[in-house]
């Protein structure tokens, strides 16, 4: 005898185990994330007039990167594989870090490369400069 009583199917999602879940995720997200810290090259943005509390000219690295990617250290030109080791060894007499001229038609590979040559060197202060671009008036002072 059947009493009319059938067994029904749940067909229905429970999702609260599934939101439970998430929620001690972004909980552990949100504990962890203040605590990780990003090494990162930390970049000097250089002042665009003399400033009074300047006394000296600051002791800088220069390189300069042409319109080609040839990279010159001091009016000297260096190759791309030298330019970590001329940088090392120009630190210690230019402590105050190094300042990378780009020409505007130079590669943005040439610019991080030696980027990458300062950070490898142990230069902890990288400034990025853009040079006037040959033959272009110098732009009228404000």
């Amino acid at each position: 005898m059947n009493t009319g009583k059938r067994k029904q199917l749940f067909t229905e999602i429970n999702i609260t185990p599934l939101t439970d879940i998430f929620l001690v995720l972004l909980i552990i997200m949100m504990v962890v994330a203040p605590m990780l810290q990003y090494p990162g090259l930390k970049l000097a943005v250089p002042s665009v007039g003399p400033s009074a509390d300047t006394k000296e000219q600051p002791k800088t690295v220069q390189i300069h990167i042409d319109g080609q990617d040839r990279f010159s250290i001091d009016q000297k030109e260096v190759s791309a594989l030298m330019l970590s080791n001329a940088i090392r060894e120009l630190k210690n007499a230019k402590p105050d870090g190094v300042v990378i001229d780009v020409d505007p038609n130079a590669t943005h590979n040439a610019m991080t490369h030696a980027m990458d040559a300062a950070q490898t060197a142990g230069v902890e202060k990288v400034a990025v400069t853009e040079s006037a671009p040959a033959g272009a008036a110098p732009s009228p002072a404000q």
